[in-house]
């Protein structure tokens, strides 16, 4: 058995690899690429992408895991090659009913979707990307379809980033969540508007950025071991053990834009920077879930960078390094800027308490563009019709509209966008644990010290990779299942006290 999972590593070592090129190909098109080389691209991503699946669903790789269902079967459920041998057939079996031309030919479209979209956004047009959206639909449907048997054919999509999760139990769980967040919503934005304009003056963008860094640094990210760069939608991306990297954008008339942006993909990286070296090379050697990712970064952007105690520490830092811009801006003042509550149209410069409904309007378009009851051509005026009926505001232009986001240019139409709210409402689930754990956090924070609320996170959540399902890792690290309550005592202490 030790020279069959020695075999098995190998093996997963290539695969695992040829991962880490793709990422390298996609991260460089989002950063640093030139415009006309869009094509190209696609087709150097068709031709790894085909190669990474022929390796994936090798037969020999299949008897290999099928020899070892034995050996599993005799350790303990807790084992790490019990989880190896456990999580590699998962993706054998997946991967095995989806063809290679279907692969090739889905990468080469995303890469010549991503053109369109990004042209399409910067002329204000959706009907330049319609065209390739409607050809994403028919792909992802196609997947769906690869796995007879689902409630609802976002399922397998959903599946590819929150394992075990359903369309239905997504869509039930939102339904509570949004009827309990709509009378919040109504009544703090009922109320006279916060004054953020100490937000909105000349902040430089290189000044921005090397205050950024030195919140990262602080939070525990780790430069020798990864980088930041500028995109125009800002991600996280992993190509090694020691090679994890994030971006931002800046916006020089908003501060808040680039540092909690920043904060957020930090937050990405420190999972991936926290997993245990010994899984590197295997599919243990990532996040388990989008969910729990996203629990990590909205936990570090908003339930410690958002906090008064986090700003009792860097605001006065903030203040040395912008003098004038925020020169008689009280603590108080900044704290209530940085937290202030409106119906916007951007997702990703929502509040905490309404960005919920900009995921959970998502995720119903999505459902419905696969159900067949929405066409993609209908789609911007759905988008403007849900953004009116749920947050009283409604795009006047596509590119702030139905345009914002990457994700259904880049992927699948289908489980793309689940996991920002599955992460908001873990995070603070998980933080009330970690304080449950250590109540002497809150303090630390104010001294600028955060290592441990990082090491109760690494040793609960990141260090395990995707060796525990995202069900497990919940009960394991907090005593519960998933639940709404933390998330929602969380908002409505915060912001009761604000207003």
């Amino acid at each position: 058995m030790e020279k069959k999972m020695e075999e098995l590593r190998k093996r997963l070592r290539e695969i695992y690899d040829l991962d880490s090129v793709i990422a390298l190909l996609n991260w460089d098109q989002n950063t640093y690429m030139p415009e006309a080389a869009g094509d190209a691209r696609g087709s150097q991503l068709a031709v790894i992408a085909r190669i990474r699946h022929d390796r994936m669903v090798d037969p020999g790789l299949g008897r290999l895991l099928e020899e070892l269902t034995p050996y599993e079967q005799e350790l303990p459920y807790d084992a790490d090659d019990a989880a190896l041998i456990r999580v590699a057939k998962r993706h054998f079996v997946t991967e095995s009913k989806v063809p290679a031309d279907f692969v090739s030919c889905f990468y080469q479209h995303v890469s010549q979707t991503y053109a369109a979209w990004v042209e399409a956004r910067k002329e204000d047009d959706f009907s330049k990307v319609e065209p390739y959206l409607e050809k994403t639909l028919e792909f992802s449907r196609e997947y769906a379809s690869f796995f007879p048997g689902h409630q609802h054919p976002a399922d397998p999509l959903i599946d590819r980033s929150d394992y075990g999760m359903k369309a239905e139990e997504i869509r039930r769980l939102f339904a509570e969540l949004r009827s309990r967040l709509v009378p919040l919503v109504e009544q703090v934005t009922s109320l006279p508007p916060t004054d953020r304009s100490c937000l909105t003056k000349f902040y430089p963008k290189e000044q921005q950025l090397a205050f950024g860094k030195k919140v990262i640094e602080k939070l525990g990210f780790d430069f020798k071991r990864g980088r930041q760069d500028l995109s125009p939608h800002p991600f996280m991306i992993r190509f090694a053990d020691g090679d994890v990297r994030i971006t931002t954008r800046v916006n020089e008339h908003d501060l808040s834009e680039a540092l909690f942006s920043t904060i957020h993909e930090t937050g990405h990286a420190l999972y991936e920077l926290g997993i245990s070296s010994c899984y590197e090379g295997t599919p243990l050697h990532t996040g388990t879930s989008s969910g729990v990712h996203e629990s990590q970064s909205r936990l570090w952007e908003n339930i410690v960078g958002r906090s008064r105690t986090f700003w009792t520490y860097f605001y006065p830092r903030l203040q040395a390094e912008f003098k004038e811009q925020l020169a008689g801006v009280s603590l108080d003042e900044f704290y209530r800027a940085i937290n202030h509550v409106k119906r916007s149209l951007i997702r990703t410069e929502a509040d905490e308490l309404t960005y919920n409904l900009h995921v959970i309007i998502r995720f119903d378009l999505e459902l419905a563009l696969l159900e067949g009851s929405l066409s993609v051509k209908d789609l911007p005026e759905a988008w403007r019709s849900r953004y009116q009926s749920d947050l009283g505001v409604a795009p006047q232009s596509d590119q702030n509209g139905v345009l914002q986001d990457i994700h259904w240019y880049a992927d699948f139409i289908g489980g793309m966008f689940q996991g920002y709210t599955l992460g908001n409402i873990l995070s603070a689930q998980f933080y009330q644990a970690a304080l449950k754990a250590h109540p002497t956090i809150p303090e630390e924070m104010e001294r600028g010290e955060f290592s441990t609320l990082r090491g109760w996170l690494t040793e609960n959540i990141y260090q395990y990779g995707s060796k525990y399902t995202a069900a497990e890792i919940v009960k394991k690290a907090t005593g519960t299942d998933l639940t709404i309550e933390p998330y929602l005592d969380y908002l409505t202490q915060k912001y009761t006290a604000l207003n």
